[in-house]
């Protein structure tokens, strides 16, 4: 697994933005397959909702990249 850290400029992002903002996919339209597949979860929880909302501290774990919001 690796690790990364990316900062957002807000309090908070949705988590297909923040998929896009963090190279986990090439462009939006991946985001919905990414989530369907249930490789995606935040802070250890399996995630289907791209909208779900993240705050700094969050850790998103996409395949084999683990996310830190900073």
């Amino acid at each position: 697994m690796h690790d990364n850290d990316v900062s957002i400029r807000d309090e908070s992002i949705r988590l297909g933005q923040f998929l896009k903002l963090a190279n986990a996919v090439d462009q939006g339209s991946d985001v919905k397959d990414l989530l369907a597949t249930g490789e995606v979860r935040v802070n250890q929880k399996v995630e289907t909702r791209r909208g779900r909302q993240l705050q700094p501290g969050d850790t998103v774990d996409a395949g084999e990249e683990r996310i830190t919001l900073s």
